[in-house]
């Protein structure tokens, strides 16, 4: 049922095996480099924070978008920039919400002290990723909902959360997996969920890697 996927480990394994170490070596020393060659021309380094960040510019956008725009601002601009710089430069990038990404960047700068203090326990990544997507929570980011929280968690290493996003829904639409659901309310997103780490199970896969082979089977590029 997933032959496509399994083909694609002899293309693309190195690539995604790569990416994964990059995920893993952010969350352990708090800083990698990014290389998306020859997907997408760019190569530079992150810290924890810029990555959190990436994930507020991604949601509504693109993961290129994304790329460009973490590429652009630098880890030092995303600490240090002001609202209007912020906004400045991801609007000339062409995203369409620019001064609310901002804004939220702006509001993680106040969060990220407790980001951290989460991150720095035993919790698993689910756990964790209720605390930064509930409104009820201190930790809650703002622009965080289980979609957000789960990609940032993903790409500092976190491996039991799926990022259930408009391919991945998709893919699994296609399979016969879920009903053509309108919305993703939290029960979907967790039946959808559930749904992969059968997959994951099947191909013995973690979460963030069959996100990637999903995600290279949509568009042909291994992001994050």
């Amino acid at each position: 049922m997933f032959e496509e996927l399994q083909g694609l480990r002899d293309r693309i394994k190195p690539y995604v095996d790569r990416r994964l170490s990059e995920f893993k070596e952010l969350g352990k020393t708090g800083k990698t480099t990014f290389d998306f060659r020859p997907f997408a021309n760019y190569s530079y380094e992150v810290d924890i924070f810029s990555e959190l960040c990436f994930c507020l510019l991604t949601a509504n956008s693109s993961a290129l978008m994304g790329i460009k725009l973490q590429s652009l601002i630098g880890i030092d601009g995303f600490r240090s920039m002001s609202l209007e710089e912020l906004e400045k430069t991801i609007s000339s990038a062409g995203h369409r919400f620019a001064r609310q990404r901002a804004e939220r960047i702006v509001k993680a700068r106040e969060k990220f002290e407790r980001v951290m203090e989460l991150l720095s326990g035993s919790k698993e990544g689910k756990a964790i990723r209720d605390l930064l997507s509930d409104t009820c929570s201190k930790y809650k980011v703002e622009g965080f909902g289980l979609k957000e929280a789960s990609h940032f968690l993903r790409n500092i290493g976190f491996e039991d959360v799926a990022i259930v996003d408009r391919h991945i829904f998709r893919y699994l639409k296609e399979k016969g997996l879920l009903p053509d659901y309108k919305t993703i309310t939290r029960r979907i997103y967790l039946e959808a969920e559930r749904k992969l780490e059968e997959i994951c199970q099947e191909l013995g896969m973690s979460q963030g890697e069959l996100d990637l082979y999903i995600f290279y089977h949509k568009t042909g590029k291994v992001l994050k």
